[in-house]
């Protein structure tokens, strides 16, 4: 039971609540990784299309970087990693999901927390570039699809990946949809529900017959989306369904290679179910680490170096393996 008890996460005296940690980061953390993004559009298998923002400097090992839900390559919790990575001599890749890249995808489906096709085309595309060293990070949606990808038996597995790290991961998504749709989280639902209507209508032409559009308006929770919308569009009997056959702590016990799961314990989105470390007493790969800061993605460090203490620990912990390959 690889359970980290101590963690060295210590927050800022200036975010004295959940809510602080959650959103200065996001609002006012500007980063910019040493080399622009450049950007590659690759072909999905069903006929649809992925954007990916790369920042390379020749290196033979690659970070893969899954966002959360609503976010996308630009966001400072990415770029934050991608710096800190690019400048320890990696390359980094940051998939931007259907939908996510400023573009509207081609066929019906978005994305969804447990859309691992996706993450597999991705890997095998940088698999097929030379890359011998291939590691995970995701952030909330994106760490509960890359756990699932790592867990889940149908999925193809790659032996250049050799590693991941994942923060602030809604391992229970039917708890977590539950603690969204609470009200002191409604400014966080809210943002969301706007934003995931608004692609919904971008692609009206595509969905006519597939989602009744007059009862868009009406939809309040996160629950409601995901029961109406996302679940029957991806082949789920409600959104019921839709969590139970997603929620990445039903494959934590079949992961195969070393994975950190990091989530504070007064996460505004997560649910207790998310922090229960009985999840982890039959995994022999995955470390579970739970500070009792760091809000959601939050886990800001002022310390001059503009490095976050998520991106330290996912480079501290991918280090401590790395070096018996060098």
């Amino acid at each position: 039971m690889p359970i980290i008890l101590n963690s060295s996460y210590e927050k800022p005296r200036v975010l004295f609540n959940r809510h602080l940690e959650t959103i200065i980061p996001g609002l006012l953390r500007k980063v910019e990784p040493r080399t622009k993004y450049k950007r590659e559009r690759i072909d999905t298998p069903d006929g649809d299309f992925l954007d990916l923002d790369w920042v390379s400097q020749a290196s033979d090992k690659l970070v893969i970087l899954s966002h959360g839900l609503e976010g996308d390559s630009q966001r400072p919790y990415i770029k934050g990693m991608v710096k800190a990575f690019s400048e320890n001599g990696w390359d980094a890749l940051a998939w931007n999901f259907r939908g996510c890249s400023g573009k509207t995808n081609r066929t019906r489906i978005f994305y969804h927390s447990g859309a691992t096709y996706d993450l597999e085309t991705v890997i095998k595309h940088a698999v097929k570039k030379g890359y011998g060293r291939i590691v995970l990070v995701g952030f909330s949606l994106g760490g509960n699809l890359t756990l699932k990808y790592l867990g889940e038996p149908t999925t193809e597995k790659f032996e250049e990946v050799k590693q991941a790290a994942v923060f602030s991961v809604p391992l229970d998504l039917a708890g977590c949809s539950r603690e969204i749709d609470k009200p002191h989280n409604l400014l966080y639902a809210n943002r969301f529900l706007r934003s995931l209507k608004k692609k919904v209508n971008a692609k009206k032409q595509l969905l006519n017959g597939a989602f009744d559009f007059g009862s868009l308006d009406s939809i309040g929770s996160i629950y409601d989306f995901d029961d109406q919308l996302t679940a029957p569009l991806h082949g789920f009997g409600g959104a019921d369904h839709y969590y139970e056959t997603c929620s990445s702590r039903n494959f934590l016990n079949s992961i195969k290679i070393r994975t950190l799961v990091v989530n504070a314990q007064n996460d505004p989105f997560l649910s207790d179910t998310c922090l229960d470390t009985r999840l982890f007493e039959k995994s022999e790969c995955v470390f579970f680490e739970s500070p009792k800061f760091g809000g959601h993605v939050g886990f800001s460090s002022y310390n001059g170096s503009n490095m976050y203490w998520s991106e330290k620990r996912a480079l501290e912990f991918i280090n401590e393996e790395m070096e018996k390959y060098d």
